[in-house]
């Protein structure tokens, strides 16, 4: 009976610690509406054309100030895709390149954060694009300070950029130029700006 009894207050004792230790995460969303996520491409081997992805969405919790703790997740709608050239957007969500039919979004979660000196990080995770998936690092910049904004709600920004390989992730399309070169280049530099507000 006391055997049975001091293992029913150890588990009780370790749900409660449990559940103390999630209270305590913060978590925060990340708001579409101040937020961005861009994207540069070479084109025939002369310019950039840049797009960005009208619809997405995304979450950090963290454990109080540990840095270890942190986990980013974000989901990005593919047929949202938006050069402000509709012909263009179309190719983009083809089979040549997004196949946004078959592989409706992308998706990235964090795996590791580092420090990169004082107000830079460096995370990693996996990036899954076009069906495929990848480790990517993220240079950051941030976080901002903590603002509340008119209606009391604690915000917070932050920076991020990242360069992938297209052709990694299995986007292959490209046509050969008769002086040299291609029409698209395989990098892509992705640039992102983040507001998140604390869920409460």
């Amino acid at each position: 009976m006391r055997k049975s009894r001091a293992r029913w207050l150890g588990v009780a004792l370790l749900t409660v610690l449990l559940t103390a230790a999630a209270a305590r995460a913060d978590k925060w969303q990340l708001d579409p509406a101040h937020s961005t996520i861009e994207f540069t491409v070479r084109h025939l081997m002369i310019s950039n054309v840049r797009g960005h992805f009208d619809k997405f969405s995304g979450e950090v919790t963290a454990d109080g100030q540990d840095p270890n703790s942190v986990k980013i997740t974000a989901t990005i709608d593919a047929a949202s895709i938006n050069t402000g050239v509709e012909r263009r957007d179309g190719h983009l969500k083809s089979a040549d390149f997004l196949e946004v039919e078959k592989f409706p979004t992308l998706t990235f979660v964090s795996k590791k954060i580092e420090s990169a000196g004082e107000g830079k990080w460096k995370v990693n995770g996996d990036l899954t694009l076009h069906g495929v998936t990848k480790e990517v690092e993220l240079d950051i910049d941030g976080p901002t300070p903590i603002m509340k904004d008119p209606q009391g709600k604690s915000r917070v920004g932050a920076s991020a950029t990242a360069t992938i390989n297209r052709k990694e992730f299995g986007v292959n399309w490209n046509k050969a130029l008769e002086a040299g070169g291609v029409v698209v280049g395989d990098k892509v530099a992705v640039s992102i700006e983040v507001e998140a507000f604390k869920v409460e």
